[in-house]
């Protein structure tokens, strides 16, 4: 292994993409004893799983010729400045892998509206390539969507599009092109459908192979307009079907079912759980109908919209990071709804997942014999800086390592009941002087720091330990790392005897607000003798802003100034009376 401080030239700012969009276990579950560590490392990926998708009658079907159901999410309009484009990232890409079980993802490029592609092509490829990149390292299906209401009036700069996405990626079995969003009250025949075709050529003289989706007029409700004058010149033609659950209910399913009776293979690329305009009530009821529908008939379906937009139809509420570690805390009502059908589908069953506001809890492994449950640290449903590498240790499998001073892994677990855990790390380390957080809330709860001691080698294994108090449920845990130098091969908490914390775990978990932070962060320190140091550092470990006080005896709260720093995720030190507590924010 290379050591933390001496990495290859660059590895720093190319490492994350790649690791974040390994295999991993899908949904976030978490990994069971060590045996079955290597096992589910090798967990195929939906693409390695079904393989090329294409059109065969009414049914999109898989590498084996199986009826297939993909369920995921649509990020929000590319455009620059319309807010959802900060999350066309890796980062959201493994997240929803990994934490919702997300088998496709869809790139909705704004096009002829303020910031789209038409005032800067440049840019808006840029955001797609670097979805789609990843979704492809991923292992995930990605829907290119020219995210228009008017594609006639932009043909020739869909086709250069569409050319340009086809020879980039037309030999990967990721990638779907939506070559229409959603088209006005305009005609099938006249309008739609001959664009459709020009734009289609252009792709199959390319790409002869990967699934074209079609919008269908009146916001790509009409298929059954469609289906009656279906595209026979090209092959795997599929039609784009779009529905709010609040709005549109059984009179379009009866549009969508006569359209599958015709004989055309449907595709809902968008939907969402609220009215039609994306804001209003979220209706439940009518979205499990949805559901039942599409479960019966094999329809894939990605939701609108991951973005914190301030409307019902977003997943995530305002002022989520797009960088963070994303407890379900961070989810709306209707994300919460959305992420509870995800989870629970698997493309190929034929029963429908119960509606719920609040998602499934993630697969926690039973309790070990010795009554802790554990948790492999490459089980991560989302991660900042780390990576894998096989491991020595008993039992096999991967390691995390590469930890430096900021790096965190953030994990799904369910608590049986509140009260005082042990906690117990398997670590490796050639000099020690590395320290371990476990924390909460994106960082701004720290239940506890532990010393890493030297081990004499990356690949020679000891178990340390600390306890602390947890709340009972399902709820994310981070393991932080304060200070760099180690590896990590797993994690275990077993529920212990009631203990009262030591002044230096209660101080530990004082927390910095408000977070995210615009402008000031207001800062807790403990009670102190002599000189206060309070540091921030940036993800990289570096010191940003360093500032001292005068301890008092009762404590009191600093004001930071933080407006000046680049948006992102800090930690915030305080060092006093020999003893260091850490706290995690964002800054807006």
């Amino acid at each position: 292994m290379t050591t933390p401080n001496s990495r290859p030239e660059g590895a720093t700012t190319c490492r994350q993409i790649t690791r974040l969009m390994r295999p991993v276990v899908l949904g976030g579950a978490l990994l069971t004893g060590l045996a079955s560590t290597a096992v589910q490392a090798q967990t195929q990926t939906p693409v390695q799983q079904y393989g090329l998708l294409k059109v065969a009658g009414n049914k999109i079907v898989d590498k084996n010729n199986q009826p297939i159901s993909l369920a995921g999410n649509s990020l929000f309009w590319s455009n620059d400045g319309w807010g959802g484009e900060k999350y066309y990232n890796a980062n959201v890409v493994g997240w929803l892998k990994n934490n919702w079980g997300s088998k496709v993802v869809r790139v909705a490029m704004g096009v002829n509206e303020s910031g789209g592609y038409l005032s800067n092509p440049t840019r808006e490829k840029q955001k797609v390539k670097t979805v789609v990149d990843a979704c492809i390292a991923a292992g995930l299906y990605v829907i290119i969507d020219w995210h228009s209401h008017q594609a006639e009036q932009q043909q020739a700069q869909a086709i250069a599009f569409f050319r340009e996405m086809a020879t980039t990626y037309g030999n990967t079995p990721n990638v779907m092109y939506e070559v229409y969003n959603e088209p006005l009250q305009v005609s099938w025949s006249g309008v739609v459908k001959p664009y459709a075709e020009a734009v289609a050529s252009a792709i199959r003289a390319i790409d002869p192979d990967n699934l074209i989706i079609v919008g269908t007029p009146t916001w790509s409700q009409d298929v059954d307009v469609a289906a009656n004058d279906p595209i026979t010149r090209y092959p795997n033609i599929a039609y784009t079907l779009h529905f709010y659950a609040a709005t549109h209910k059984a009179s379009l399913r009866t549009k969508a079912q006569a359209a599958l009776n015709k004989g055309v293979a449907l595709f809902v690329t968008e939907y969402g759980t609220t009215e039609a305009s994306g804001n209003g009530a979220i209706d439940a009821a009518s979205t499990q109908e949805w559901m039942t529908f599409l479960k019966q008939n094999g329809i894939s379906h990605l939701n609108w919209s991951i973005n914190d937009k301030a409307e019902s139809a977003s997943a995530l509420k305002p002022g989520t990071s797009p960088t963070a570690a994303w407890s379900d805390s961070y989810l709306t009502t209707s994300g919460s709804l959305v992420k509870g059908y995800i989870q629970n589908w698997n493309g190929t069953a034929s029963t429908t997942p119960p509606p719920t506001t609040t998602p499934p809890p993630t697969t926690t492994p039973p309790p070990t014999t010795s009554g802790a449950t554990t948790v492999q640290a490459e089980s991560y449903h989302t991660m900042s800086g780390v990576q894998t590498e096989t491991t020595a240790d008993t039992g096999g499998g991967l390691n995390v390592g590469y930890l430096d001073a900021g790096d965190w892994m953030a994990y799904t677990v369910d608590i049986p009941e509140a009260g005082s855990y042990l906690i117990q790390y398997r670590v490796a380390s050639l000099s020690g002087g590395g320290r371990i957080s476990l924390e909460q809330n994106a960082g701004t709860t720290v239940r506890g720091t532990l010393a890493v001691p030297s081990t004499g080698g990356w690949q020679t294994w000891t178990t340390i330990s600390h306890t602390v108090t947890l709340p009972a449920g399902r709820q994310d845990i981070a393991i932080g790392v304060a200070a760099g130098g180690f590896n990590l091969n797993w994690w275990s908490f077993s529920k212990v005897a009631a203990v009262t914390a030591s002044p230096e775990v209660q101080a530990l978990t004082l927390s910095a607000y408000p977070n995210p932070a615009q402008s000031q962060l207001m800062v807790p320190v403990p009670a102190a003798t002599g000189k206060v140091r309070i540091a921030v550092l940036n993800g990289q470990g570096h010191e940003v802003l360093v500032k001292s006080a005068a301890g008092t005896s009762a404590g009191q709260e600093v004001t930071l100034p933080v407006a000046t720093l680049e948006p992102g995720v800090y930690s915030v030190r305080v060092t006093s009376n020999g003893r260091t507590t850490t706290s995690r924010f964002v800054k807006e």
